[in-house]
């Protein structure tokens, strides 16, 4: 299914004011016993009134604001100047990496300008532009008033952006949306999406899978069925050109982290006896989870034994469930080994932990033993 983008249309073009700046509506002007010097050697404020926004330089004195997405010839100069003082630019990854000197960016007193000279189909990407909050010498971006516009530089030769590599691999996780990139130089393009083997269009219905000129296409609801080789076709005029392939690999994610249930042979175990401590994981099927062991016995270096298995049981109301499980075997319980075991169960998605506490009678008890806890780890936090 082919997808074209309509060009933004571009707005009337600005005179700059002589003089003077404007003042925006609902800002005040501060009367001059207000004013406030910088000291040398000091960055000075920006304004928190006016609003921060792009405008594009056509020529000397005349400028046009811009939207959500502009368009420049390659070959073209880009220059555009943000509102504020001082202000940072963000750039696609290519000229960050390598602009040969074409790329400026220069401070004034009121605006920060963005030059960029000799453009190319590969300077296509987003441009942003951070107002900075400074205190003295300390100044940190505002994000949230960041103002971004999405250029493209179309090659009457070049399509796509151009990429150096052969092949990208994408990873197809379950619930969690893809995206390709396929970027064009020119929004007029029509870019459709095709199967490399066996040879066949892929179905963009905007659901499923949507495409968007400025982000590529995004598969939405990824499927095993998708997995394999994909590339984009991009047509304009009388040129077609196709896109570096991607290498879709298709990787089952759980919906969470696991939920470990753990269980000790016995809470109190004599010296010399052998003690079991269970650790079990009952969840989705085909979803591999990986068991760790904290014990008493690990600060004398005593060695960790256990034995993992992994089997499908049937759960009443859920159906075909897979149950994971880790046992910790200590052979001739000795004092060491009373006290907190921790077992830790880990998928792709997170990780969680579930304890249990043994006591040996006749032991050493100068420690207060834990009562059973349960503690998680979901993405990096502590839950």
């Amino acid at each position: 299914m082919s997808q074209k983008a309509s060009q933004e249309p571009r707005t009337a073009v600005e005179q700059e004011p002589r003089g003077k700046a404007k003042v925006g509506e609902g800002a005040k002007k501060k009367p001059k016993s207000a004013a406030v010097k910088a000291k040398p050697g000091v960055t000075p404020r920006p304004s928190t009134v006016a609003t921060t926004y792009l405008t594009q330089v056509l020529e000397k004195g005349k400028f046009q604001k811009v939207g959500n997405t502009l368009s420049v010839s390659a070959g073209d100069t880009l220059q555009l100047r943000c509102k504020g003082n001082p202000v940072e630019w963000g750039v696609p990854t290519y000229l960050q990496e390598d602009n040969e000197g074409r790329l400026r960016m220069v401070q004034h007193k009121q605006y920060g300008m963005l030059i960029l000279a000799n453009s190319t189909g590969a300077d296509t990407g987003e441009y942003t532009c951070y107002p900075m909050h400074c205190e003295d010498t300390d100044c940190r971006k505002e994000y949230e008033k960041a103002v971004k516009v999405f250029i493209f530089f179309p090659d009457p030769q070049e399509l796509f952006v151009p990429s150096s590599n052969y092949y990208e691999v994408i990873q197809l996780r379950t619930n969690h949306p893809a995206v390709l990139p396929c970027q064009v130089t020119s929004p007029s393009a029509k870019v459709t999406l095709h199967h490399e083997y066996p040879p066949a269009e892929v179905k963009v219905d905007g659901s499923e899978i949507s495409f968007s000129v400025t982000r590529g296409f995004t598969i939405h609801r990824p499927r095993p069925h998708l997995a394999g080789s994909l590339y984009c076709v991009a047509s304009l005029g009388g040129l077609r050109q196709s896109s570096t392939k991607y290498m879709l690999v298709y990787v089952h994610y759980p919906a969470a982290p696991p939920s470990p249930v753990i269980q000790a042979s016995s809470d109190t175990v004599a010296l010399g006896q052998n003690l079991q401590i269970t650790c079990m994981v009952v969840g989705e099927e085909n979803v591999l989870v990986d068991f760790t062991w904290d014990y008493p016995g690990q600060k004398i270096g005593r060695p960790l034994y256990t034995q993992d298995s992994v089997e499908t049981v049937q759960v009443d109301g859920q159906g075909r469930q897979q149950r994971s499980e880790s046992v910790l075997m200590v052979e001739e319980v000795r004092e060491v080994d009373q006290g907190t075991y921790t077992c830790t169960a880990q998928n792709l998605e997170g990780s969680r932990s579930a304890s249990t506490t043994v006591s040996i009678p006749g032991g050493s008890s100068t420690a207060k033993l834990k009562q059973p806890r349960e503690r998680g780890r979901l993405r990096g936090r502590l839950v």
